[in-house]
């Protein structure tokens, strides 16, 4: 009898797709030393997720650590050493990818209360010379959806928190 190796099997065989799927939330300190954690844990549970190009995967960790920033610059979740940021992974449908960031709400120091907004009222020649603020039209041009909404959806809760999400086209990629 002849011994015939057999192949091996991958150390990370592709998991199907499926509308409904979930992948276990994150929590991360509000702090934005935490990034690298962030983009590496996101990576990882996105790897094993057959049919998804890696150029779809790269938007969905840079659209997510713009998120994890602007809830630490922006919220609570970077002003309080408590503070923390939740991050959320599931499919909606089975060609649809969605990453979401929840924040601890609204910073005690916030002048006017308010969500994520893309600054359109700059000119061209604003957007050259400024230094921030890009993070949002980055997820807007690369995700297929975008959007924000408050954690609680009572008129008394405003301010406990942001749900910052984008959706991403399974075998997408960049046009």
């Amino acid at each position: 009898m002849a011994i015939v190796p057999h192949p091996r099997a991958p150390i990370h065989t592709p998991t199907t797709p499926f509308t409904g799927r979930r992948w276990p939330s994150r929590v991360y300190p509000g702090d934005l030393a935490q990034i690298a954690w962030v983009r590496s844990d996101l990576a990882a549970d996105l790897a094993r997720l057959a049919g998804l190009s890696k150029e779809t995967g790269e938007d969905i960790v840079l659209c997510a650590s713009e998120m994890f920033a602007n809830a630490c610059n922006h919220s609570r979740s970077g002003q309080d050493p408590e503070g923390r940021v939740i991050r959320t992974l599931h499919m909606p449908t089975a060609t649809t990818v969605q990453v979401a960031i929840v924040d601890d709400g609204i910073r005690v120091d916030a002048i006017e209360p308010k969500g994520p907004k893309i600054p359109h009222q700059r000119t061209p020649e604003d957007w050259e010379e400024a230094e921030r603020g890009r993070g949002l039209l980055l997820i807007h041009h690369l995700a297929e959806r975008w959007g924000s909404h408050s954690v609680l959806d009572f008129p008394f809760c405003d301010g406990l928190g942001t749900v910052i999400w984008a959706e991403f086209a399974l075998g997408g990629g960049r046009s």
